[in-house]
C-alpha cells in the first residue's frame, strides 16, 4: 500500500514538474496577478542578461543569477499548483477505472435489445439484471434489488434500491448484486454522475471565491503600492548622486511584494477540495468548500444524523400485578418474528436483560402476525394464546373486544414515555394488557460533545425532524442542539434557511429526498446524499458519497481549515517581506549613504550577496511551504480572537525571523563558494 502511494506521488511530482513549464503561458500567469509581475520581471531580467552578455561587462553574473531565480520563483508557484492539480487528476484517473465499456439492455419497440452503452439517451428505459453493470445514471421505474455502490462510494456493504420513495436513484458504474431493475436512464453521455465527478475532480470548474478574490484584491494592492515605492526609489538615487540598476529595482520589488501567498493561493484552494474528495465528498466547486468555513448555522436532519436512525427498546415497564421478567419473555414471544430493527432491539433487550433465548417459532407452532397500518399491532399465535404489541389505541381497542381493558397505570406510563419523546408499545396476553415497551431514538455517542464544539466555533446547530413538538424538545435537550424544527415540512425548511440569510448568516444542510431539494439548493452550502434522489443531488452543491449526514460537521472543519491556512500562510508572507526589506534596502544605499549601514543587522557580506540571498530566500520559501499549503494548517475549535493571536504569534512571529535566518544561511553559502564578491 505505502509502495503504491509513493509510486503515486513520484508520478504526481513528475507530472508537476512538467505542468510547471507548460504554465509560463501568459494566459495562465496572469490569473495571479501577483505572480505575473514576478514573471515579467523575470522576461525582463533575462532580456537585460542577454545584452549585457553581448556587451560583455562585468554585471553579467549577478543579472543572470537574479534572472534565474525569478524564473524559479515563478516554476516553483506553477509546481505548488500543478501538484494540487496532480492530486486531483490522480483521483480522476482512479474514478476512470469504474467506467468501463458495457452492454445495456434497452427497451426497443416493445422489446428488450442489447445496445452499447455509449449510445443511450436521456428517457431510454433499461433492464438490469443481477450481476450487470448499470450503464448510466437513471430512476428506478420497476422492481427491486441490492446493488453494489463501491466502486463509486468507497463503501462495501451493498445497498437496497427500489422504485418510487427516496431509494429509486441510481448511479452508472455500479453493479447490481441481485434481482432485477428497470431503469430510466436521466443523463446523456458526458453528463451522467460519474462523469461530472471526474470533471470536478480535474479543476476543470473551480472558482474564486469571495474570500479568494477579496485576498486578490488585497495582494494586487500591496503589489501596486510596492511598485510605486520602487519606481520612486530611482529618481531618489539620482539625487543622491547615484543610480540602481534595474535588475536591482526589479529584485527589490519581487521580494517586497507578496509572492509567497501569491505563490500558493492557488494550491491551497485546490487542496481544499482535494481534503474533502479524500473524505468522499465531492465538491461542486471551491467556492462551496470556503463557504463552509464561513457557516453560521448547521441544519441537521434528526434521524441518522443526530440518532442512530431506529428506534431501540430501552426499558421494559409492567402493568400493576405482573413481574417485568413474566413481561419481557411475552415481548420477545411476540417480537421473534418481527425482523424490523424496534422488534430485533425488543428480542435483544429481553436476552440481556433476564437470560432469555431466542425460541424456535416452528417448534412453538406459532404463527406470525404482520404489522399492518390498519391494526397498527403485530405479535404471535400460538394454540389458545394470542400476545399482541402495537400502540396505545390499537391494544386498548383489541383487549376490549376480548372482554379486557387498558389499566390505568398503563395508560399512565404510555403517556410519560410519549412525553419524554419516546413512543409506547403496548404488550398484551389474549385480553390482559402486560404493561408497556420503551422505544427511543438513541442519540449517537459523542454527538453532544461535537454540537459543543460547533458552538465554541460560534456555529448555530438546528435538529430538523418530522416529530411532533414535544418529542423533537426532548430528543433536541439530550443531543445538546441550540434549537428545531419539529414537524419540518419543505416549506418550513426553506423560510428558516431564508430567514437566517436575511440576517446576515450563511447556512449548511445536509438532505436525502426530493422533498430536501428547496432546500438545498436554498442552503450556501447543501450537502446531498448519494444514496439519495437525483433531484437532492442536483440541488446541492455537495455529494456525500458515503451518504454520512454526520460529516455535514467534518465539510464544515475542512472549510474553516481552508480558511486558516490561507490567513496563516499570508501572515507569513507579509511577515516576510518586512525582514526582506531589511536585507535588501541597506544594501543598495550603503555606499551612498554609509549611515544606513546600522540597518544592516543580518550582517550579510556585500550589496550583491544581500540582494542575491533574497531572491534565492524569496524562491525556496514557496516550495518549501507546499506541504503546508496541501495537508493545511491544523484545525481547532477555538474562537476568531485566539486563531488571531495564534496566527500573529506563530506565523506573524515566524515570518519574521525565518527570512533573517535563511537570507543569513544563504549569504554564507554564496561568499564561501565564491558566489558573489
Amino acid at each position: 500500500m505505502n509502495a503504491q502511494k509513493n509510486s503515486l506521488d513520484t508520478k504526481i511530482i513528475t507530472a508537476a514538474i512538467g505542468d510547471s513549464f507548460k504554465k509560463l503561458h501568459p494566459a495562465v500567469q496572469i490569473k495571479s496577478p501577483v505572480m505575473f509581475i514576478v514573471y515579467i520581471g523575470a522576461i525582463l531580467t533575462t532580456y537585460i542578461a542577454i545584452r549585457e552578455a553581448i556587451s560583455s561587462t562585468q554585471s553579467i553574473f549577478l543579472v543572470s543569477q537574479i534572472s534565474v531565480w525569478l524564473w524559479f520563483t515563478v516554476l516553483f508557484a506553477n509546481f505548488a499548483e500543478a501538484i494540487a492539480e496532480g492530486r486531483g487528476k490522480a483521483q480522476a484517473q482512479s474514478l476512470r477505472t469504474t467506467r468501463s465499456h458495457t452492454q445495456a439492455k434497452k427497451l426497443v419497440n416493445e422489446a428488450w435489445q442489447l445496445v452499447d452503452g455509449d449510445t443511450l439517451r436521456k428517457g431510454d428505459v433499461l433492464l438490469v439484471e443481477a450481476g450487470s453493470l448499470i450503464p448510466s445514471d437513471g430512476e428506478i421505474i420497476e422492481g427491486m434489488a441490492t446493488v453494489d455502490e463501491s466502486a463509486v462510494t468507497g463503501e462495501s456493504a451493498p445497498v437496497i434500491r427500489e422504485s418510487g420513495g427516496d431509494k429509486s436513484s441510481v448511479t452508472g458504474g455500479t453493479r447490481v448484486l441481485s434481482d432485477w431493475i428497470k431503469v430510466k436512464v436521466t443523463a446523456n453521455p458526458g453528463e451522467t454522475f460519474l462523469d461530472r465527478m471526474i470533471s470536478l475532480v480535474e479543476g476543470a470548474k473551480r472558482q474564486k471565491t469571495p474570500n479568494e478574490i477579496a485576498l486578490t484584491i488585497l495582494l494586487v494592492s500591496l503589489s501596486i503600492i510596492f511598485l510605486v515605492a520602487v519606481v520612486t526609489i530611482e529618481p531618489f538615487a539620482i539625487y543622491s548622486g547615484t543610480t540602481i540598476p534595474v535588475t536591482m529595482l526589479m529584485a527589490l520589488l519581487v521580494c517586497l511584494i507578496p509572492t509567497t501567498i501569491g505563490g500558493l493561493l492557488s494550491s491551497i484552494g485546490i487542496a481544499g477540495m482535494d481534503r474533502l474528495l479524500k473524505r468522499n465528498v465531492l465538491a461542486m466547486s471551491g467556492r462551496a468548500v470556503e463557504a463552509a468555513g464561513d457557516v453560521n448555522v448547521l441544519l441537521l436532519d434528526k434521524t441518522g444524523t443526530i440518532t442512530l436512525g431506529n428506534r431501540m427498546a430501552t426499558e421494559f415497564i409492567p402493568a400493576v400485578g405482573v413481574s417485568e421478567e413474566e413481561m419481557a419473555d411475552i415481548a420477545q414471544l411476540s417480537s421473534l418474528a418481527d425482523e424490523t430493527p424496534e422488534g430485533r432491539s425488543v428480542v435483544v433487550l429481553a436476552k440481556e436483560r433476564y437470560g432469555l433465548r431466542e425460541r424456535d417459532l416452528n417448534a412453538l407452532h406459532a404463527e406470525f402476525v404482520p404489522f399492518t397500518a390498519q391494526t397498527r399491532m403485530s405479535g404471535v399465535n400460538m394454540e389458545n394464546l394470542q400476545i399482541r404489541k402495537g400502540s396505545v389505541d390499537a391494544i386498548e381497542k383489541y383487549t376490549k373486544e376480548k372482554g379486557g381493558s387498558l389499566p390505568a397505570d398503563v395508560r399512565q406510563a404510555s403517556e410519560r414515555i410519549a412525553k419524554s419523546g419516546g413512543t409506547p408499545l403496548v404488550v398484551a396476553k389474549g385480553e390482559k394488557v402486560l404493561g408497556t415497551i420503551h422505544l427511543k431514538d438513541i442519540v449517537k455517542g459523542g454527538i453532544k460533545e461535537r454540537f459543543r464544539e460547533l458552538r465554541q466555533m460560534g456555529i448555530k446547530t438546528v435538529m430538523i425532524t418530522g416529530d411532533n413538538p414535544l418529542t423533537a424538545a426532548a430528543i433536541a435537550a439530550e443531543a445538546g442542539v441550540d434549537d428545531f424544527l419539529a414537524e419540518a415540512t419543505p416549506e418550513a425548511k426553506l423560510k428558516m434557511i431564508r430567514d437566517y440569510q436575511e440576517r446576515g448568516m450563511l447556512v449548511a444542510m445536509t438532505g436525502d429526498g426530493t422533498n430536501d431539494a428547496p432546500a438545498l439548493a436554498q442552503a450556501d452550502v447543501g450537502v446531498a446524499m448519494n444514496s439519495g434522489t437525483q433531484a437532492a443531488k442536483e440541488a446541492g452543491n455537495m455529494v456525500d458519497l458515503d451518504s454520512n449526514p454526520t460529516k455535514l460537521i467534518e465539510i464544515v472543519e475542512i472549510g474553516k481549515q481552508l480558511l486558516m491556512t490561507r490567513g496563516s500562510l499570508t501572515t507569513f508572507s507579509i511577515a516576510n517581506d518586512v525582514a526582506k526589506y531589511f536585507a535588501i534596502i541597506p544594501a543598495m544605499f550603503v555606499s551612498t549613504y554609509p549611515a544606513l549601514g546600522v540597518f544592516n543587522i543580518m550582517q550579510l557580506a556585500t550589496p550583491d550577496s544581500a540582494i542575491l540571498s533574497a531572491v534565492i530566500f524569496n524562491a525556496l520559501i514557496i516550495i518549501g511551504l507546499i506541504p503546508l499549503a496541501l495537508k493545511g494548517v491544523k484545525y481547532k475549535p477555538v474562537g476568531a480572537a485566539t486563531i488571531l493571536r495564534q496566527n500573529l504569534f506563530i506565523y506573524g512571529l515566524g515570518g519574521l525571523v525565518v527570512p533573517f535566518i535563511g537570507i543569513k544561511i544563504i549569504d554564507m553559502i554564496l561568499v564561501a563558494l565564491n558566489i558573489v564578491g
